[in-house]
């Protein structure tokens, strides 16, 4: 059976799955993970560490009254919320846990007792009450049976959309670490002077031409080498750069991310006033990694983004990449370490005992995983079985030849 039959239907009737399928599996589910839970805290309250920079958050319809949103944290959802309607919402920044204060009708929180009554700074949108995007549907959507349906949450609301309804062409999920909303993107009209920086859908057609016209976006991330007359003011968002990197093929099409010169910033010197501002096409815009360190960070430009309530826009520690970063870093207790707290306890005989049958088992499970990685084939309640067999019979020969033990 090769890697393209993942799964099939067994003997006895049930599913069995690749080896490598399962273990691609697992490690997606456990990169999920992480993508939302981060470095936040399962064991305390995030209330004393006041508005989190970033977290995860949960929404608790139970508790909530009168529909009122309200955001509770991770420890709180599992100590506080536990077996309740809760709404998952991922991550929010600058944000306050809820648990327990007066949008809960008096139902305290049981790992922070002593809260305000509300917390004034908390933003709140229809994400609280299980509602995405500009279609206001939920997710999982019961009505969609689509299982390639895919949502981005938008960098500045942190509401969740469906690529369908950015009213942008997509350039595929590789291509891309940020995304901004139509919405948004058109409140942040600063954004028309780093159209050169924007990732876009280029048709295969305009990319084996070799034939595009790239004036209008390199002139909005370049100083200005000429009058600005001569420059076209109509963003090229279907043609690519010569020196632009292909990442991923979306149907028909392949998305680039443009590599034009960097501007040296001076904490000073407003950037903006030697670039060319373009108009932007109405809908979604997506951005690539270094998007936010291309941000001018002058007194004038920081004093327009706190007007616009987008302060964070240029702290590169605010992005979603940063914050699962974080969670990598933890400190995690090895193998080693795990085993030896367990057997710390036991008398010297059960600790040679242990130590021995965790090796044995250790080994001789590579071994057995081994063979079934090396060949691609399914693992079967039988081989299981058989494993566990041997790996008994091993260990009962094992002690018939060990002789009594002697205190001396």
């Amino acid at each position: 059976m090769s890697d393209d039959a993942a799964t099939s239907g067994g003997d006895d009737g049930e599913s069995t799955i690749l080896l490598s399928e399962f273990i691609r599996q697992e490690d997606q589910l456990e990169e999920d993970a992480n993508a939302v839970l981060g470095p936040s805290d399962h064991e305390n309250c995030s209330y004393d560490k006041g508005y989190v920079p970033r977290q995860a958050l949960y929404s608790c319809k139970t508790c909530a009254k009168d529909s009122v949103p309200a955001g509770v944290c991770l420890a709180c959802c599992l100590h506080c919320h536990e077996g309740h309607d809760l709404v998952e919402l991922y991550t929010k920044r600058f944000f306050r846990c809820d648990c327990g204060n007066k949008k809960f009708g008096g139902v305290k929180c049981t790992l922070a007792e002593f809260k305000d009554a509300e917390n004034e700074k908390n933003a709140y949108n229809q994400n609280f009450q299980g509602l995405y995007c500009t279609c206001q549907r939920p997710y999982p959507d019961p009505e969609n049976d689509n299982e390639d349906d895919i949502m981005l949450q938008c960098t500045v609301c942190e509401d969740w959309f469906h690529t369908e309804h950015l009213s942008s062409e997509f350039p595929g999920t590789d291509a891309f670490v940020e995304v901004i909303c139509g919405a948004c993107t058109k409140k942040l009209d600063f954004l028309e002077y780093y159209s050169g920086i924007m990732v876009t859908k280029v048709s295969k057609e305009a990319d084996e031409s070799k034939t595009v016209d790239v004036t209008s976006d390199a002139a909005a991330d370049a100083p200005k080498t000429q009058p600005e007359e001569s420059v076209q003011t109509e963003p090229k968002l279907d043609t690519a750069v010569s020196n632009s990197k292909p990442v991923s093929d979306v149907s028909s099409s392949s998305s680039v991310i443009k590599q034009l010169p960097t501007v040296e910033k001076s904490p000073e010197e407003c950037i903006l006033k030697s670039r060319v501002r373009v108009p932007l096409k109405e809908g979604a815009t997506f951005w690539p990694e270094d998007f936010r360190s291309k941000l001018c960070p002058c007194p004038e430009c920081k004093e327009m983004y706190s007007r616009l309530n987008v302060s964070w826009i240029i702290d590169e520690n605010d992005t979603i990449t940063a914050y699962q970063s974080k969670a990598t870093k933890l400190e995690q207790p090895d193998e080693q370490s795990i085993i030896m707290n367990v057997i710390s306890g036991m008398d010297r005989v059960a600790q040679v005992e242990a130590i021995s049958s965790y090796n044995d088992l250790k080994s001789g499970l590579k071994n057995f995983l081994d063979k079934f990685a090396t060949s691609k084939k399914v693992i079967r309640r039988e081989d299981i079985s058989e494993f566990f067999s041997e790996m008994r019979a091993k260990k009962r020969q094992k002690l018939d030849n060990v002789p009594p033990y002697m205190c001396r």
